[in-house]
């Protein structure tokens, strides 16, 4: 498999037409045409089926096209890597993370990008769900790492990276902050400090009515920095992300019966042409070993 062939599949598998893929391509139909049949003969299989307007990809072909696009995209990062080393140049990354994200895990993957594109440019913009849905749309940030976006773009890309539970954290000096766990009905006089910005706030909301907590007692904050400053000072308890809580003031309470998690993703444009940089980036949120997300418990001060 060369990587042309997988360029002339890519344009065949938008357009579903070999004229235009071979425009888009720059060759001749024919040469085209060759490629693909000698793709398809050496992954056994038929890739698109040609029925005049009808033509459609194959269950084969689809199942191809997300792999030779990563694929064809990791080639060209590589490629621009190598080029960027040599000529020192600036090599621009512009990513949105949601401010209920912890940034700790990613500073990892930052550094080793760092050192493959040794020009490069960082810009970091943080932001609520929907600001970082438009950072996206807007074309301001190439990629952003945030929980559910729900149904905010139908160009949206999602690419999975970890599962991050929800708990509940109190201040050291809370009347909670003993117990081994805790129950809803230990909430019921409590204040809730809500994240108004949080991707989840509907589910934890949902999930709150669900166990008969009123929502009358609550302090609602706009950042995930202004709740947690308001934990540790004691002026409520709060139910969030475990790996957005870092600090020595805090204590982690497992909340029997709670049941929420969120799904942490990278988020691109669908069908927009990515930068080498952002797709060595998003190659390497992929691979990376998540495990690492939460802090342990002895830096939550569990008991």
């Amino acid at each position: 498999m060369e990587m042309h062939q997988i360029r002339y599949f890519l344009a065949l598998s938008d357009t579903l037409n070999f004229t235009q893929a071979a425009e888009r391509c720059n060759v001749t139909q024919p040469a085209l045409t060759r490629a693909i049949r000698a793709l398809e003969t050496e992954l056994g299989g038929e890739l698109l089926r040609r029925e005049r307007t009808l033509s459609h990809l194959t269950e084969l072909g689809a199942r191809m096209v997300p792999l030779m696009r990563q694929c064809y995209e990791s080639a060209l990062a590589v490629q621009s890597v190598a080029q960027s080393l040599r000529k020192g140049e600036t090599v621009p990354l512009a990513v949105a993370v949601s401010h209920t994200v912890a940034l700790s895990p990613i500073t990892q993957i930052l550094r080793e990008m760092s050192r493959a594109f040794s020009g490069l440019q960082l810009k970091l913009r943080r932001g609520s769900g929907n600001e970082i849905g438009e950072f996206l749309k807007s074309g301001e940030s190439e990629l952003a790492i945030a929980g559910p976006l729900g149904d905010f773009w139908s160009r949206l890309d999602a690419f999975p990276l970890f599962d991050e539970p929800f708990d509940l954290f109190v201040s050291r000096r809370h009347r909670l902050a003993g117990k081994n766990a805790a129950q809803f009905s230990d909430l019921t006089e409590e204040t809730l400090l809500i994240n108004s910005q949080c991707e989840m706030v509907d589910d934890l909301a949902a999930r709150l009515r669900a166990m008969n907590i009123r929502e009358s007692r609550t302090h609602q904050v706009a950042t995930q920095d202004d709740l947690l400053t308001l934990l540790g000072a004691n002026l409520g308890i709060a139910i969030v992300p475990v790996g957005a809580v870092g600090s020595q003031n805090l204590v982690r309470v497992p909340l029997n019966d709670l049941n929420l998690v969120r799904k942490v993703s990278a988020y691109g444009v669908a069908g927009r042409r990515r930068s080498a940089s952002c797709t060595a980036f998003l190659n390497m949120l992929r691979a990376a070993d998540w495990g690492f997300v939460a802090p342990s418990e002895t830096q939550w001060g569990m008991h």
